[in-house]
């Protein structure tokens, strides 16, 4: 006699079977669904991405009112909510390489939050202080605190990304989409040709900062032209000597045309080269006048370029600041040396004088023609000038200042540009949870945590 199934047994496996597939589909392991590629091209579309694991930490309604946030905003910054057991090693490395887009990315990882960035969209100071300040926060109250502060501080554009949307448009739509376009692009001719007015108003109040500067600079230069009191004919002048007299010359009346001519703050970096190629022929010429060996090609003395060239490098620390081995002349050698101040060249700013590089950032063409491109950036690090300069603000209204393809972003793109892989990879280097301050430390740059 065949054994009779009982009849609830097929029920059964149907629901067992629907079970599994309901175990498979939605299970809240992290897996294909999410790996850093998908997050990648999700945060393309939307700037907020949460984990189907992690959606009890952040609701649907929180993350699309963030979104709209960001996307209002019209800024680079992107929101990651993931499990806590999600994979951190080279985490952010790999997302910044997935969207292949500048920008400041935050990452909540269960109860841990960290973020980094390109550093043409935000200073590393700037990310560590965000970082720190939502640090203990609960999820929702963390991400919005840190989207409202970092929408006040990045520099850049949203990506064009974030504008598609699909569906079609009504005939009807489309006029008057035509008349509000007719009327922001009014409104926005306006605001660009105000915003343009006050920008050529600013450069000018600068410009006129700097011709103080340079003035001095030139009749500083002049004197030393009349103290050298060398005539061509003089007995034991060679040809050497009236070539570095002549080049001498010919600098300090370059310098003055230069400046004549100077319409912006960047057009003043081109005085300040010309002046420092004539004290060092000065210097050439003085060497052979007195027979000492002709001196190294080197930077004019970083406390005050006036000094001439540099004849050593010598540890200083600004205040509060780092050390640092800045070219110095002689005279400020012995006087570090000695324990005192160095002679350092000050400015009129509406606070009093002050030394040139915490005066303010139409000061950067005027120290980037004295130094160039390559030592600059080092010589300035962590001081008021060194800090403006490396923004794209700066890049725009004041020129590079540091030399070519400094201060204008990686690459030359700016927050929101695709860059693909082209990004500095010391931006996202290190681990999670040390990118700044709060729970997880706030040593080195993208050190540790995640």
């Amino acid at each position: 006699m065949k054994a009779v199934l009982p009849t609830r047994s097929l029920p059964a496996l149907l629901l067992a079977a629907l079970a599994l597939a309901f175990t498979t589909v939605f299970a809240p392991a992290a897996s294909a669904d999410t790996s850093v590629s998908t997050i990648g091209r999700a945060l393309r579309e939307n700037p907020v991405y949460v984990d189907p694991a992690a959606s009890g930490q952040l609701s649907r309604a929180d993350a699309d009112a963030l979104s709209k946030r960001i996307k209002d905003a019209g800024k680079p910054v992107f929101i990651v909510v993931l499990p806590a057991g999600y994979p951190t090693d080279k985490l952010f490395y790999d997302l910044r390489n997935a969207t292949g887009i500048t920008g400041l990315y935050g990452i909540r990882l269960g109860d841990r939050f960290d973020a980094k960035a390109d550093s043409v969209v935000i200073s590393d100071t700037a990310r560590k202080n965000l970082v720190s300040s939502v640090q203990g926060e609960d999820a929702k109250a963390q991400l919005t605190d840190f989207t409202d502060r970092a929408l006040d501080t990045v520099q850049g554009h949203a990506p064009s990304h974030w504008d598609s949307s699909g569906g079609g448009v009504s005939g009807t739509g489309l006029i008057v989409a035509a008349g509000v376009l007719v009327a922001a692009g009014a409104g926005a001719y306006t605001l660009v040709r105000r915003n343009r007015r006050r920008r050529d108003e600013e450069q000018r109040a600068a410009l006129d900062r700097l011709r103080v500067v340079v003035d001095e600079d030139i009749t500083a230069f002049g004197e030393e032209l009349d103290r050298l009191d060398f005539s061509p004919g003089e007995p034991g002048a060679d040809d050497a000597m009236r070539a570095d007299y002549e080049r001498a010359l010919n600098a300090y009346d370059n310098a003055k045309q230069l400046m004549d001519r100077a319409r912006r703050p960047e057009d003043v970096r081109a005085v300040t080269e010309t002046l420092e190629d004539g004290r060092f022929s000065l210097a050439v010429l003085a060497a052979r006048r007195e027979g000492r060996p002709l001196p190294e090609r080197r930077a004019p003395c970083f406390f005050d370029p006036r000094h001439g060239p540099s004849v050593t490098d010598a540890l200083w620390t600004p205040p509060g600041g780092s050390p640092r081995e800045v070219p110095v002349c002689a005279a400020d050698a012995t006087r570090l040396a000695d324990g005192h101040d160095p002679a350092v060249r000050e400015v009129e700013t509406e606070y009093g004088r002050r030394p040139y590089w915490d005066a303010g950032p139409a000061y950067g063409p005027w120290a980037g023609g004295y130094f160039g491109g390559g030592l600059l950036p080092g010589l300035l690090v962590g001081t008021m000038l060194g800090g403006m300069m490396s923004t794209p603000a700066y890049a725009s209204d004041y020129g590079g200042g540091y030399g070519d393809g400094f201060g204008g972003g990686f690459g030359g793109f700016e927050g929101g540009d695709v860059s693909g892989s082209n990004f500095d990879p010391g931006d996202f280097s290190g681990g999670f949870g040390d990118g700044g301050g709060g729970d997880f430390g706030g040593g080195g740059d993208f050190g540790g945590g995640f």
